[in-house]
């Protein structure tokens, strides 16, 4: 299958890129990942697209992943071991799916005193009502905030090529059949800082199928960080499922935030078809 090869080559381009050429530096310690998931929508098959980022990100060879699948009830210990925490889950607005006092707590702490945090797609719709991690987020999906026309191929924009995690990337690069996502809930806009953008076309959508807007588009965040506390954030809009994860810009711009979010420094090479 075709887009089974284009993920196959982006990652190994990414992994193959630390190992070339010549007397080998001694390699940094891997940073430490741990994937909360297990809860999602039908559309958004945890099951799936887990073993799909986890897979990107020990490609890279800069990581090593854990996954838990029931964070409810953790507490500090529970995020000691790591640099980083991914969060690919959504509790569908049940209470008896939230995390609970102590691992929320334990999250913000660890974000606030300077570890990583990278937010995955319809992770930004979890937890509506709670601010701090809407104030982690910076932008989140909520009721009337938060659509998208049907999937399709679209293009990205750099915004900010000087930032770590997108310097070198060409400034433009496809991402195919993949759920744009417009019109989020944002914080004031000192709170967050967009790295990458895509048009969100307004002819696309059926009628009814967006909330109000006026103009033929906007241009809409993909990428963002934010700094929360001492520590970092990444998130990306995009990524829908297996499929959309396969595009070489989501491979690298993915495993680049981690690391950045992880660390603040980014070693992980960009392909030579995205420089």
């Amino acid at each position: 299958m075709k887009s089974l090869h284009t993920m196959a080559l982006a990652c190994a381009v990414v992994g193959l890129a630390l190992g070339q050429s010549g007397t080998q530096a001694p390699q940094p310690t891997k940073l430490q990942v741990l994937i909360i998931t297990g809860q999602n929508t039908a559309s958004h098959d945890w099951r799936v697209t887990t073993p799909v980022f986890r897979k990107i990100l020990e490609d890279s060879g800069r990581f090593d992943v854990r996954v838990t699948e029931e964070f409810r009830g953790a507490g500090t210990d529970t995020l000691a071991p790591y640099d980083v925490v991914v969060v690919n889950y959504y509790e569908s607005t049940r209470p008896n799916l939230r995390w609970g006092e102590s691992a929320d707590n334990a999250l913000l702490n660890f974000v606030r005193r300077g570890k990583g945090l990278v937010l995955y797609h319809f992770s930004l719709a979890a937890f509506d009502g709670w601010r701090e991690f809407e104030a982690m987020c910076g932008g989140n999906w909520r009721p009337s905030n938060g659509h998208h026309s049907a999937r399709h191929d679209f293009t990205v924009t750099v915004q900010d090529r000087d930032h770590a995690i997108t310097r070198g990337l060409r400034t433009t690069f496809v991402q195919a059949n993949d759920e744009l996502y417009a019109n989020l809930k944002w914080q004031p806009a000192a709170n967050f800082h967009v790295l990458a953008t895509a048009w969100d076309d307004h002819s696309l959508y059926r009628q009814g199928e967006k909330q109000s807007l006026v103009g033929p588009g906007a241009a809409e965040p993909m990428l963002w960080t934010v700094h929360y506390g001492e520590g970092r954030v990444f998130a990306t809009a995009m990524g829908h499922d297996a499929e959309a994860m396969k595009n070489a810009g989501f491979v690298v711009t993915l495993a680049r935030g981690t690391e950045w979010a992880a660390s603040e420094k980014v070693t992980i090479p960009v392909p030579q078809e995205l420089q």
